[in-house]
């Protein structure tokens, strides 16, 4: 693994004020399942193949709690794992391995670093022909062609691969028997139904939790499966839609990220108080701007479209939580149970380096016909320019790509060690 040295030893943590629960808290003590106030959320925003940097948060994370307690056994830290399209992925492979979080993060570590593009989609001539060609085609002459109308593409890309892949390394079984153990609290997954407008946030938990509706927003209880999975992250118009029980009906469901509005709320109410957001883009972005770029390419209107669905809402949910929290903090405890208002404690990882920048070095490590495809879009692979580079950042699943994205999330956490640690509510001196 690349990037500055792993440290020794967890720094001292910041002088931010800590409550008296989160005071007695430490790394590898199993938390009082009965008390909600107690409970640790870990939330996982979409972004495709940006994902990759929220393993590489993960992993230095999990080396400041395990240096916090040396010849210690350090358990799950994530009573509640929330994830929202290509972060769902992620929350799945980590709720699943939950028993051992180590091993669950060195097999997600060895996917990402050796990631490559047909795992994830078809990128052959005929996978392209079948449906990036064909669904370009459709825009272009479908509206002349009855036979075109009839059997039009569902998708720009196949992710046929990224099922197999699943199969492969989700273990639900195991999932279930971590709700039943107690090592996990509650696991969750997040879509938006095309048919009824509606935010679904999919779960799974180990008490009884009941569903709870929102605006446009939806709980469903509901055993995870890669049917979940591949919808949660089934990017709009990129990759095809699943169907999904909800309720009773069936519903077409889409990417996750798609409406919603409130990406903390299905942490908050499985009952964390204190939440990781690891996000896969900064709130801001400053990419470089281009004199007389000319007209925008479908490309770059398709990347700037991703980045607003993937990257605003994360920022403004944690604003309004602490606003919640300002006013939390002027009521007694009584009027909080009353009103059903709580503190929530949030700390948000985002990279701290343009991620399409990152991306458009490493153009050229797509297979050729993708490069062909998207290029047609308006994705310029000449070195130094960044034009169309922002839909090429979702869908670079290539190794230099990865492994550059999980070591920046490395470098971004170590670099904030002492909030983790003090988030951790790890004491001033290691055990």
């Amino acid at each position: 693994m690349r990037g500055r040295a792993e440290p020794s030893s967890c720094p001292t943590a910041g002088r931010a004020r800590r409550t008296r629960q989160e005071a007695g808290l430490r790394a590898g003590v199993p938390l009082d399942p009965d008390n909600e106030r107690h409970l640790t959320g870990l939330v996982l925003t979409g972004g495709g193949a940006r994902a990759a940097y929220q393993v590489g948060v993960l992993k230095a994370v999990g080396r400041l709690l395990a240096d916090h307690t040396p010849g210690r056994v350090v358990t799950n830290p994530f009573d509640v794992i929330c994830g929202t399209s290509a972060g769902a992925i992620n929350a799945a492979a980590l709720a699943c391995g939950a028993e051992n979080p180590r091993s669950a993060l060195r097999r997600m570590l060895a996917i990402w670093l050796n990631l490559e593009t047909d795992q994830i989609y078809r990128s052959d001539s005929l996978g392209v022909m079948r449906t990036g060609a064909r669904w370009l085609s459709t825009l272009s002459f479908g509206w002349m062609l009855a036979r075109m109308r009839r059997d039009r593409p569902r998708s720009f890309l196949d992710n046929e691969p990224l099922g197999e892949l699943l199969e492969q390394i989700m273990d639900f079984e195991q999932l279930e028997r971590n709700l039943d153990d107690g090592v996990l609290h509650a696991v969750a997954v997040t879509a938006s139904g095309y048919t009824s407008g509606r935010h679904l946030t999919f779960y799974q938990s180990s008490r009884e939790i009941a569903p709870w509706q929102r605006s446009l927003r939806q709980a469903v209880r509901e055993r995870i499966t890669n049917d979940h999975l591949l919808a949660s992250s089934a990017i709009p118009f990129i990759f095809p839609a699943r169907r999904l029980a909800v309720g009773d009906y069936v519903e077409w469901c889409g990417d996750g990220a798609m409406r919603q509005l409130a990406p903390l709320s299905p942490a908050i109410h499985l009952g964390a108080s204190r939440i990781l957001i690891v996000g896969t883009g900064r709130s801001y972005e400053n990419p470089p701007v281009e004199r007389d770029a000319g007209y925008p390419s479908l490309a770059q209107i398709a990347g700037h479209t991703l980045s607003n669905m993937f990257l605003d809402s994360v920022a403004a949910d944690c604003e309004q939580v602490q606003r919640i929290n300002v006013a939390a903090e002027r009521l007694t405890p009584e009027l909080q149970n009353h009103l059903n208002i709580r503190p929530i404690r949030v700390l948000p990882i985002t990279p701290s380096r343009n991620l399409d920048e990152i991306a458009s070095r490493h153009v050229n490590e797509l297979p050729s016909t993708m490069r062909a495809l998207l290029g047609a879009l308006g994705v310029s692979s000449r070195p130094g320019h960044t034009r169309g580079a922002g839909l090429v950042s979702y869908l670079l699943f290539e190794q230099g790509y990865t492994r550059e994205l999980i070591d920046l999330g490395w470098q971004d956490t170590l670099s904030r060690a002492d909030e983790v640690c003090e988030f951790f509510g790890l004491s001033t001196h290691a055990a």
